[in-house]
């Protein structure tokens, strides 16, 4: 398979590497202010992109690659709540952009199974694009009121 190819997974895994990071510190940081609904759900969307950087690996070396063990970008550390959210919805903002662009590629290099994996990846993107914006979406509205409520379990 084109080499165009398994550098877009491999770009693609780098990005899911680095979202896998981010996700998981703000995680800690918000299990350790008590918003745990949040922590909660953001711990689960970082398992989602493990099981993504899994995928992409497993796609990789199938073309005998080698999938990057590199995270594409630094971590924002220690930001408020809102910050937190506009750092998620920017990640996932890109990821639905760069896995549009990656399954057209692949479509025209003719290999259709990494354009059905982008497809896969894209779908579940968009979801958690739909959470953080929804969530970042509540904080703009309703403030402390909304956050008062993600505290607990």
């Amino acid at each position: 398979m084109s080499k165009k190819v398994i550098d877009l997974l491999n770009r693609a895994r780098g990005q899911e590497l680095m979202a896998i990071i981010q996700y998981m510190a703000q995680h800690y940081q918000l299990e350790d202010q008590d918003f745990g609904k949040l922590g909660s759900k953001v711990k689960a969307v970082a398992i989602e992109e493990m099981k993504h950087a899994e995928m992409l690996a497993e796609r990789i070396r199938f073309l005998g690659g080698t999938p990057t063990a590199k995270p594409d970008g630094e971590v924002a550390k220690d930001q408020d709540i809102p910050a937190m959210y506009k750092t998620d919805v920017d990640l996932e903002k890109e990821a639905v952009r760069m896995y549009n662009e990656s399954a057209i590629v692949c479509g025209e290099e003719g290999d259709h199974v990494s354009k059905k994996l982008f497809e896969e990846l894209l779908a579940d993107e968009e979801k958690h694009l739909d959470y953080f914006d929804n969530v970042q979406g509540h904080i703009e509205m309703m403030g402390n009121a909304f956050l008062a409520n993600q505290t607990g379990d």
